[in-house]
């Protein structure tokens, strides 16, 4: 049985936890709260990217890019996987991986064990995980370290863009979270190479084309807005994979600041039911003396 000086270490220490906890839990919303800035800002840019295009595919104008020019064979396929840089977000970085490796079983069953697969994680603790991955010859490769700057963003962007049009990779597919609420993330899973028309939200697969006159060329506009739509979808991805981190680690230090307290209070009740009992028996030794 605990003595009163044990129990009140105890509950110096959970008192500190739940301080430390809390002061956490603020500290990420308010990155959550600048991410989901962020993420108001990108909005416009990106959805006005995506109308010039479907505008563009909607016209009869006739033109093309290799960076939507799907390969006769996939030989070599990459797959870019987001995940925290730290940890104390719960089961957050865990769910990433276990839907990293249920899609590149996907990709096995439907490409076969003849295809190269290369995972290009991003974050450390993402690294950590993909690093074990060893079945089917799977190649991790760790970039360059990568942040929320726009320099950064837009290097690694060129890279990717690169990497499909020198034939690295035939496809290259993006994992992530999505940020919906600081209670909801949902893992997205997307071609982000060879780009589809699919891929545009405002794109009305029966739109009628219609004549329009371009200065300069459709070909040479098209050429020129595709490879920013191509950094509007990383650097929304980038800033959705940090907002998602950010609540994922305030829910968790929510849901330990609540077991810190929920500690705390049965700690207390102990403390206190033990000094009442000590003090009974102090009363009753003392009122045992006086009898005699």
């Amino acid at each position: 049985m605990a003595t009163l000086r044990e129990l009140k270490g105890r509950i110096g220490s959970v008192a500190s936890s739940e301080k430390i906890t809390g002061a956490m839990k603020m500290i990420s919303s308010a990155k959550m709260h600048k991410a989901e800035g962020a993420l108001r800002q990108l909005k416009p840019y990106r959805e006005q990217v995506e109308t010039i295009i479907a505008n563009l595919l909607g016209s009869d104008a006739s033109f093309d890019s290799p960076l939507m020019t799907p390969r006769d064979t996939v030989s070599n396929y990459a797959v870019v996987v987001w995940g925290s840089d730290d940890g104390l977000c719960g089961a957050y970085n865990m769910n990433i991986f276990k839907q990293l490796v249920s899609h590149l079983a996907g990709l096995r069953e439907k490409y076969g064990d003849t295809v190269h697969i290369t995972v290009i994680p991003i974050g450390a603790k993402i690294a950590k995980a993909a690093a074990k991955i060893k079945v089917g010859g799977v190649n991790v490769k760790l970039p360059e370290d990568v942040d929320s700057k726009t320099t950064e963003v837009k290097d690694f962007t060129w890279r990717l863009r690169d990497s499909f049009l020198n034939g690295e990779y035939d496809v290259i597919d993006v994992l992530y979270m999505s940020y919906k609420s600081v209670s909801r993330q949902r893992l997205e899973t997307s071609q982000l190479l060879p780009v589809t028309a699919g891929a545009f939200a405002d794109l009305d697969s029966e739109i009628k084309p219609r004549p329009y006159i371009f200065e300069p060329s459709a070909e040479v506009i098209f050429n020129k807005v595709l490879p920013m739509y191509l950094l509007a979808v990383i650097q929304d991805v980038f800033t959705e994979n940090r907002a998602s981190e950010q609540a994922a680690r305030v829910m968790a230090m929510q849901s330990a600041n609540d077991n810190a307290k929920k500690l705390f209070d049965q700690l207390q009740l102990e403390f206190n039911k033990l000094r009442q009992q000590a003090i009974t028996t102090e009363l009753l030794d003392i009122l045992g003396g006086q009898v005699k």
